[in-house]
């Protein structure tokens, strides 16, 4: 579940969006077909499960993903963390629900 999510750019070869998440929650796993995502953590520490491996983010730190790859966002902390998600091309009607 996130809190907040502003859409800074959305056009269908890329969107960049800032989102913020609350303590103790998470997104649900999925993939994209099409989308090569990065995320951008810019304050707190976030933990996201990539192909089954789990990378903790602190502040200024990233990762990159690509196209087909199973990921899932957790905030594990007692605080909101901020980040940056970038995809291209855009990945509005490209998320598929991952098991």
């Amino acid at each position: 579940m996130l809190n907040h999510r502003s859409v800074l750019i959305n056009t269908s070869e890329l969107s960049i969006i800032h989102e913020k998440m609350p303590p103790k929650t998470s997104e649900v796993r999925h993939y994209h077909q099409q989308a090569k995502q990065f995320f951008f953590v810019v304050s707190g520490q976030a933990t996201i499960e990539v192909n089954e491996e789990l990378i903790e983010l602190n502040e200024q730190e990233g990762v990159e993903i690509s196209p087909n790859i199973p990921h899932q966002m957790f905030n594990k902390s007692e605080r909101d963390i901020e980040f940056i998600v970038v995809s291209a091309p855009t990945s509005k009607g490209d998320r598929i629900l991952a098991e």
